[in-house]
């Protein structure tokens, strides 16, 4: 993960951190698996807690974060709608999902309609939290990560500060007697839950269960355009980094 300086050729860690990957495994699949799918697994088993027959609704579904969420849903057996870019909708429909252009807000009469979201997953934060808390079904769960919303408008902007729209959400989930929850959610490698899901994925992408669609690798040389071009481009998956002369088992 970038925060523990994984963007180098070498790094000095301590060896409880290290989680051995099964052999055979695809390891470019099993690198995303690491922060993109184990965010998403910790949200939808951990937080969501994903059944059959929901409606979940994802922001950012084409993204590899996003990709993850609508797969695990629908392994839970989940119908999945989400946002992405109109470029994108095929590949999502591809993979079942149903997406919205999310400009045009369409997206939020169309869940009203439907009797609303059992579960929202919103990495954008700020304004979309309110949109997005607004197409929760009665007892439905919102919860938002990253806070990408200010950094996805290329204006030049400075950043805004995420602490007062992730106290209003987590608020919005404490008002007595209202059955719609929220929670923010971030991963770090401390959480016991880490290894443990980390090991369940492994298990999922060994038995066939996932695929990990990588969209683009990258030079560690290339990282800044990596950095820069994250949000941009077409297709589903996730970016990776190729450090130094790693090989494919």
């Amino acid at each position: 993960m970038t925060v523990y300086d994984a963007e180098a050729e070498l790094v000095n860690i301590p060896e409880k951190y290290l989680v051995r990957v099964p052999n055979g495994l695809d390891l470019q699949q099993a690198t995303a698996l690491v922060l993109d799918w184990g965010t998403a697994y910790a949200m939808v088993h951990e937080h969501a807690k994903v059944a059959k027959g929901q409606r979940v609704f994802v922001h950012g579904v084409s993204g590899a974060v996003g990709f993850a969420l609508m797969k695990l849903c629908q392994l839970q057996g989940a119908e999945v709608y989400g946002t992405a870019s109109e470029r994108n909708h095929a590949a999502v429909r591809a993979e079942g999902g149903h997406p919205f252009v999310y400009t045009d807000k369409n997206w939020m009469a169309a869940m009203k309609e439907m009797g609303g979201a059992d579960a929202v997953f919103d990495p954008l934060g700020f304004e979309s939290w309110d949109e997005s808390w607004t197409i929760l079904s009665k007892s439905g769960m919102l919860i938002g990560f990253g806070g990408n919303l200010n950094s996805l408008g290329g204006d030049g902007k400075a950043p805004r500060s995420t602490v007062v729209p992730t106290m209003k959400l987590l608020a919005r989930g404490m008002v007595p007697f209202c059955p719609k929850r929220t929670w923010f959610y971030y991963i770090t490698r401390d959480d016991a839950t880490f290894e443990p899901n980390l090991k369940a994925m492994f298990g999922l992408l060994g038995e066939g269960k996932i695929r990990v669609p990588i969209k683009k690798v990258w030079d560690l040389e290339d990282v800044q355009d990596a950095h820069r071009q994250w949000a941009s481009g077409t297709g589903v998956g996730s970016l990776i980094i190729r450090v130094g002369d790693a090989k494919q088992q």
